[in-house]
């Protein structure tokens, strides 16, 4: 089911995989990348207002959506390079860049690879993955507890298999603070594509890359600052909020940052899409 009011549904081939995606609009190129466990649609109620002043693109991540799922692939440094090559396929060599929850971290890593092209990075409900490892305790362990059971090597896979409507109405339940955020079609949507041969498999690749690969990496580039401006929005009602002081953490990361929590959960472009597109507006038009 296609919800991305006046986008055009398309493929491209990208680092050696389809990518599968939506597109439309005029103006700057606006790259919007989802978290776990959704795909490109979850900006369906942003994407569409922000069509008279960007190009914006929405795609399924490698795993994800009707995107290519192999293997392997699934370190951060690999899904950024799907994403830029995807912009670049579509013509659009310079971009600003909006992630939410594992698409944040993908666009975190992009930002870090490809400085040039990226202008700007907003981060949604999200601290870099170095800093949760590197602060892990029993309350961080308690809240995120998925992080770490998806560490088990095939026992996961075998038990979101055997009840994928069950996990996937816990996450939502657990992790929204305002009701009704994500429409029952909609979440019927996100089952399909749950459901899909290969993606649990590979949302569960993900993070176990997290805690691998994407770890090495950033130690390796821990002197390395982010170069664009930086906007950090999480949601109040979060569990970020709670663990960390998020807008210290990205100050870390980069000289140019602001942020603040808006009224919500985790899904912030579900739960609260006026405010973060008013949020967009003032930081990508500044």
């Amino acid at each position: 089911m296609h919800f991305m009011t006046g986008m055009d549904h398309r493929t491209v081939r990208a680092n050696g995989i389809k990518v599968n995606l939506w597109t439309g609009g005029q103006g700057p190129a606006l790259l919007l990348l989802h978290g776990y466990p959704q795909t490109g649609q979850m900006w369906r109620k942003v994407a569409p207002k922000l069509l008279d002043r960007f190009t914006v693109v929405c795609p399924d991540l490698r795993g994800y959506g009707d995107s290519d799922k192999p293997r392997d692939g699934y370190d951060k440094k690999t899904m950024a390079r799907d994403m830029h090559e995807t912009m670049l396929a579509l013509g659009h060599s310079c971009y600003a860049l909006v992630g939410h929850d594992r698409g944040a971290r993908v666009a975190h890593r992009q930002a870090l690879d490809n400085p040039d092209a990226v202008t700007k990075l907003c981060v949604l409900d999200v601290v870099p993955t170095h800093t949760v490892f590197s602060k892990a305790d029993r309350h961080l362990a308690a809240a995120y507890w998925h992080w770490f059971f998806f560490q088990a090597p095939d026992l996961p896979e075998i038990m979101l298999q055997a009840a994928p409507e069950a996990f996937l109405r816990q996450m939502f339940r657990a992790l929204t603070f305002r009701a009704g955020a994500i429409e029952e079609p909609m979440f019927q949507e996100y089952l399909r594509a749950f459901t899909q041969p290969g993606t649990i498999r590979a949302g569960l690749e993900d993070y176990r890359a997290a805690a691998t690969r994407d770890l090495e990496d950033d130690e390796r580039d821990l002197a390395k600052r982010l170069r664009c401006p930086v906007l950090a929005i999480w949601g109040s009602y979060g569990k970020m909020d709670a663990l960390f002081d998020v807008l210290a953490t990205w100050k870390e990361k980069a000289d140019d940052v602001h942020g603040h929590a808006l009224d919500c959960g985790h899904f912030i472009p579900e739960e609260a899409p006026d405010e973060l597109l008013a949020a967009l507006g003032a930081f990508l038009s500044a």
